[in-house]
């Protein structure tokens, strides 16, 4: 091929990149996240919960429960773990309380849109497990907050694991 053919090529490969970058739109990061990514069953239509949804509340008390932690890139209940979930289950079941948010995180690596998605399925494995222990499912809402609440601030791996997490919010 001639240094002119390799030009044109060069030049129509960087417009044709430039064209399909610039029709792309970003998201805002600054928009509010936490007033659209909390569920009630996901098996009726994951509505938005809020206020005005059968009075549920939009927070609880998250210092009941110790927070269930999940390996790196991984959204299974480990078996160590599994306690928490149960304790949990014990108390709803019993008809302590009249229900439970269960928020997802995840730490920093990551883009956001990975971690929120990511937040969301351990949220879900843990609904999935509460449900398994005889949880009415209507009870149960879930909340992926991704790495946008972490427990640590610091930048390292042990950091990392207390932020990759799942938190039960008692209401």
């Amino acid at each position: 091929m001639n240094k002119k053919a390799c030009k044109f090529l060069f030049f129509a490969a960087l417009v044709a990149s430039m064209a399909t970058l610039s029709g792309c739109r970003s998201r805002n990061p600054s928009a509010d996240m936490y007033d659209d990514n909390m569920y009630g069953d996901p098996l009726i239509g994951d509505v938005p919960l809020n206020a005005d949804n059968m009075g549920l509340p939009m927070d609880g008390d998250r210092s009941l429960f110790e927070p269930v932690m999940f390996a790196y890139d991984s959204s299974q209940v480990n078996p160590e773990e599994a306690s928490k979930v149960e304790a949990v289950a014990k108390h709803l079941n019993k008809g302590k309380a009249q229900g439970v948010i269960v928020e997802g995180n995840g730490d920093e690596r990551g883009s956001r849109e990975y971690n929120l998605a990511l937040g969301e399925r351990r949220a879900l494995a843990i609904r999935d497990y509460l449900i398994s222990l005889g949880v009415d499912p209507s009870i149960i809402q879930t909340k992926s907050l991704g790495e946008e609440m972490p427990a640590s601030m610091g930048h390292d791996e042990d950091a990392w694991r207390q932020n990759r997490r799942g938190v039960f919010a008692i209401y």
